[in-house]
């Protein structure tokens, strides 16, 4: 069955989330949402599962090797191992923190999936943020970075949380690059990650470098051997749970080579979301049209980066997949589809590269590198 014989489906759940006509009708059940019992249930939703994936790859693309900071031709931080190296000591340092506490692992835990588990994490003298850290892995293929969208690149995303109040609550940027230059390691690190700077050390730098490291934070899965061409690489239960994920319309937010990431969207498009506290993106834009707008999560990893939503507030995946229904397309799947969808989305489980993420040795302070502040 190929996968263009599916664009009813998906035009109708495009409607849903253009708001046109849906209103609070139940649609008529489809055949894969019948309640079907045994063994036969099974093999008739692993035959759906044959979708043509010259099309699927139109639709998911590839997952790269790593993500190039391309701005139109042109590459804004080209990405080199001493750069890299660099990066990955950033990312590992506390001392860039005003208590020389927290460091960027602290929340986006690597050999976690970046993220830390919890719903918001802890921050300077354990102020608790406001929104649910996201997973750093395959950001580098985001539209832009935070739930609001706040800074388009790694690269600015890194500035951001160092000089937070409630994160890592540095003074200013002047003040982290005078840590950075009384640590005697790091001039000469600097030096040979942009040896054309007259003055290496720089918040500028800084964040380059660490965009650079999490540029290669890629994870490829079983999903992508499946995408290669490999039938075997998922079971008919996954396949499964693949069709009714395209079926349903997931894919009209759950796209590109990291499923989700490249858009923005209304959460609670058809159903209001219970928590409208935060106004997400309307933070950022002052306009009424971004209001309860979020970027839209990757589902890469996903089965590891509980709790969910930018509120972290559903801590298992099945509810999850039930929510966005819900709330989005205005459905409430059969448990059966449910747990399929599941199942798919566990085959999006990378592996991660151990040996990349590993903890660099950092260098030693120098004479005047200052002591933590818990102030």
């Amino acid at each position: 069955m190929r996968f263009r014989l599916f664009l009813p489906l998906l035009l109708i759940s495009a409607a849903a989330f253009a708001g046109a006509g849906c209103g609070e009708r139940e649609a008529t059940p489809l055949p894969f949402q019948q309640k079907k019992k045994g063994a036969n249930a099974a093999a008739e939703a692993a035959k759906l599962a044959e979708l043509d994936l010259a099309d699927m790859k139109n639709n998911f693309g590839t997952l790269p090797a790593k993500y190039e900071a391309k701005s139109g031709e042109t590459d804004t931080n080209p990405i080199t191992a001493e750069k890299v190296a660099l990066g990955r000591m950033l990312y590992y340092e506390n001392r860039l923190s005003k208590n020389q506490d927290l460091s960027c692992n602290s929340c986006h835990m690597l050999d976690k999936y970046g993220v830390d588990g919890t719903k918001v994490s802890k921050g300077h003298k354990g102020q608790l943020g406001g929104r649910n850290a996201p997973t750093v892995y395959n950001a580098g293929g985001f539209v832009a970075q935070f739930w609001d969208g706040r800074a388009g690149t790694l690269e600015d995303q890194a500035k951001g949380p160092i000089l937070n109040p409630i994160e890592m609550a540095m003074k200013d940027e002047k003040s982290v690059v005078a840590v950075l230059e009384s640590i005697p390691g790091y001039e000469d690190a600097f030096k040979k990650a942009f040896p054309d700077d007259k003055e290496p050390i720089s918040y500028d730098n800084l964040a380059k470098a660490i965009g650079a490291f999490e540029r290669q934070l890629v994870t490829p899965s079983r999903f992508d051997k499946y995408m290669g061409g490999d039938k075997t690489a998922l079971t008919d239960q996954e396949r499964a749970g693949l069709t009714k994920f395209v079926q349903n319309g997931c894919t009209s937010c759950h796209s590109g080579s990291a499923l989700g990431g490249s858009t923005f969207q209304k959460l609670g498009l058809i159903k209001a979301y219970p928590n409208q506290k935060d106004l997400g993106r309307y933070d950022v834009t002052k306009k009424d049209e971004d209001k309860m707008v979020f970027r839209v999560p990757t589902l890469r990893n996903v089965a590891e980066t509980g709790p969910w939503f930018h509120d972290g507030s559903i801590d298992r995946l099945e509810a999850t997949v039930q929510a966005m229904a819900y709330h989005q397309l205005g459905k409430e799947l059969p448990e059966a589809d449910v747990v399929d969808i599941v199942a798919f989305l566990k085959s999006l489980t990378g592996e991660i590269p151990q040996e990349y993420i590993k903890k660099p040795e950092l260098p030693p302070n120098g004479e005047k590198t200052p002591g933590p502040d818990p102030t």
